[in-house]
């Protein structure tokens, strides 16, 4: 069976990424706090403004160095793996990322794994929501869901944090 999205389904409203929860929601103080334990910095950009060192450009967090750029409609998710991809990096290789961190799966696993681990460090976050929205905004994973891959499937990535001394 496939799913067909009509021009209705969406509609502002309907997307299930709108439910996604934003920085602005939870303040940058925390994040702010979480991210400098890791030595990154975090810079809150004006609303409206391009956000520096943006993949995916729109509200994604950027990264550029070892600072990591968000709006206040930055989704939580996306501020914490951008973060991810600079925290599981060597310091040397960090001081050289503007905008795309890797092109490794092996870090990019290991990124999508600390950002739900990291989510449990920020208070009204957790790990739970963060893999909810991760699914919403639409990361996929063979066994079907961020949870499912996180329990079962992610032992790899467990051990690549584990030799950095990162889980």
């Amino acid at each position: 069976m496939v799913n067909v999205i009509t021009g209705a389904d969406m509609a502002p409203g309907n997307d299930p990424a709108d439910g996604v929860l934003r920085v602005g929601e939870i303040g940058f103080d925390e994040p702010r706090a979480l991210l400098a334990r890791y030595g990154l910095t975090l810079v809150a950009v004006a609303d409206g403004r391009d956000i520096p060192g943006s993949f995916w450009g729109e509200s994604e967090a950027g990264i550029i160095g070892s600072t990591v750029y968000a709006r206040a409609d930055t989704p939580v998710h996306s501020l914490l793996h951008e973060a991810c991809h600079l925290i599981v990096l060597p310091d040397d290789k960090r001081a050289l990322v503007h905008t795309d961190a890797t092109d490794s799966i092996e870090e990019e696993d290991a990124t999508c794994y600390l950002q739900i681990v990291l989510a449990e460090q920020l208070p009204g976050v957790g790990s739970a929501r963060v893999m909810e929205d991760m699914d919403r905004w639409g990361y996929t994973y063979r066994l079907g869901s961020t949870r499912a891959w996180f329990e079962q499937d992610a032992a790899e990535a467990r051990a690549f944090l584990q030799a950095r001394g990162l889980a």
